[in-house]
């Protein structure tokens, strides 16, 4: 049989886009490991948060809000979203860089050293000297959001194959035929969303490439003081950016917020950036690490302007991409799945979407001579 779509990548890009293409068309989401959302997706310590990226991110996040907070009916048992908030925090000579963060983010809200020492008191008072806060930030649900999506495409009768790696790829008359490691496989349309592969897809498919970084995100899991109320502390952001930490399941999760170059793979922590998000994490707050209790890593896939890349190849027909989404992904998935789904039938981007101003020319592949 010859699916109408094959969508390669079952991560939360993957398996959104299928869920919204589900209802009217026949659906292959193939996923090269042994279940969806091993890499990127099942790293993610995805907060929303509707001042976090590029404009283009920020018109899709607040896109998504209303899919986050009313959710289809049966789409999950538990809400999505939970309260969190965020602080950024600032050092005396990190003033201009706070400045920078209230000028971007119009729902920033400035408060005293006083105060943000008040909401996390393990904060060293040199580490803050002025501080922003965005009440509106809320923790992302990602396992319920993914699983939310497959189950969702699985019911319309999306097909998923796990453990079908692509191997090699060929159009030939107007049907791409996919040769995989679970089998061979037919679609009029191919879907690249393949993640940090996506490069590597589109060359098999004949396509330049996007000019896609994979760049390597670590995360630790510490616990917290004895005896502090950490589960009601809002994520902490420095305001250069050089690392956050939240609470996360009765443990602090901390990042240094790197962003090291690494090819495709599943990517291991390195000792050094382990070292390095405790070493920030000590100068900003008093918290005594005695143990890590975990640490992994995830690869944050961007192109040069760090907004998604979202249509149809401007060479190769019927190839469309969706990749590029960066540390993005989770937040922006209900309106990224469903401007791509409406892009994949040629019916342009949604209407509420064009009024957010979210453009085509902004996620074209190919802009800006990326491709």
């Amino acid at each position: 049989m010859i699916s109408d779509f094959a969508v390669i990548g079952a991560g939360i890009a993957g398996a959104s886009l299928a869920y919204q293409l589900g209802a009217r068309a026949r659906v292959l989401l193939l996923e090269a490991e042994a279940f969806p959302g091993y890499h990127t997706t099942g790293r993610s310590a995805a907060l929303f948060n509707e001042a976090y990226g590029n404009a283009v991110i920020r018109r899709l996040t607040t896109g998504s809000r209303d899919f986050f907070t009313s959710p289809p009916a049966g789409f999950t048992e538990t809400p999505l979203l939970a309260p969190r908030g965020c602080l950024i925090i600032a050092r005396t000579d990190q003033q201009a860089s706070l400045e920078a963060h209230f000028r971007e983010t119009p729902q920033l809200s400035p408060v005293s050293a006083a105060e943000a020492l008040r909401r996390v008191p393990v904060l060293r008072a040199e580490a803050v000297a002025a501080a922003g806060w965005d009440d509106a930030a809320m923790d992302i649900d990602v396992h319920g959001l993914h699983q939310g999506f497959l189950r969702g495409a699985k019911a319309q009768g999306v097909a998923l194959v796990t453990g079908a790696r692509v191997e090699a790829i060929e159009r030939r008359s107007g049907t791409w035929h996919l040769a995989t490691s679970a089998g061979p496989f037919r679609a009029a349309v191919l879907v690249n969303a393949a993640g940090a592969w996506a490069d590597e897809i589109g060359s098999l498919a004949g396509a330049a490439p996007i000019g896609l970084r994979p760049l390597r995100r670590t995360a630790v899991l510490v616990d917290p003081p004895p005896g502090c109320d950490s589960g009601r502390w809002p994520m902490v952001i420095d305001a250069d950016e050089d690392f956050y930490f939240k609470p996360d399941a009765g443990r602090l999760l901390v990042s240094p917020a790197d962003e090291t170059p690494a090819p495709p793979g599943d990517v291991q922590p390195e000792e050094l950036d382990i070292a390095l998000a405790i070493d920030r994490l000590q100068r900003a707050a008093e918290i005594p690490v005695r143990r890590v209790f975990r640490a992994w890593a995830g690869l944050r896939s961007f192109v040069a302007d760090r907004s998604p890349v979202v249509g149809f190849d401007s060479k190769i027909d019927d190839l469309f991409w969706l990749a590029g989404q960066g540390g993005y992904g989770i937040q922006t998935a209900p309106a990224m799945a469903e401007l791509a789904a409406s892009l994949c039938r040629s019916t342009g981007i949604p209407a509420a979407l064009v009024a957010r101003g979210v453009s085509e020319a902004s996620l074209a592949p190919g802009r800006g001579g990326d491709q």
